[in-house]
């Protein structure tokens, strides 16, 4: 498996990850934006900016990561791909880029992402009851730092 920054070429896989995941993960949210507006936005806005790197198998994106500043602006792996380390390479790499720490939003509902996010060391430091976000939907800032000495 290899990580590589995403091309226009990967819009189309990023779009359907993105897609397929949020809703096999989440099937209760009501999201904010349609299929075709996501697809849009990944195409037009999302991969051209930069910052989204995919994790890549014999030709075939499984994930990807998006890293925006000190923010992990989304992390979403087909589920085919789940429980294969990919997340774990993807959020390794993002620390290694970030080694001043990383700060992130996740749904209060996604009990797998919030022991994902757990286990790689993030640490919930504030819940919200998702007034700001567009889905209306409770949600948390997990914050990593790098442990003293290490940086």
């Amino acid at each position: 498996m290899i990580l590589r920054p995403a091309t226009g070429a990967d819009a189309a896989a990023v779009a359907e990850i993105y897609l397929v995941a949020r809703a096999t993960a989440l099937p209760t949210i009501r999201w904010a934006h349609t299929d075709d507006e996501v697809r849009a936005w990944v195409a037009g806005q999302l991969v051209p900016a930069g910052g989204v790197i995919v994790a890549e198998r014999d030709g075939v994106v499984l994930g990807h990561i998006g890293i925006e500043d000190e923010w992990v602006d989304h992390l979403y792996l087909h589920p085919s791909a789940w429980r294969q380390g990919i997340g774990s390479r993807l959020i390794e790499h993002a620390k290694a880029l970030r080694p001043s720490g990383l700060r992130l939003w996740c749904f209060q509902v996604n009990m797998r992402a919030r022991a994902f996010y757990e286990h790689h060391g993030f640490v919930a430091a504030q819940f919200t009851d998702g007034a700001d976000n567009e889905e209306r939907e409770p949600d948390l800032l997990y914050v990593w730092r790098q442990p003293d000495g290490l940086a």
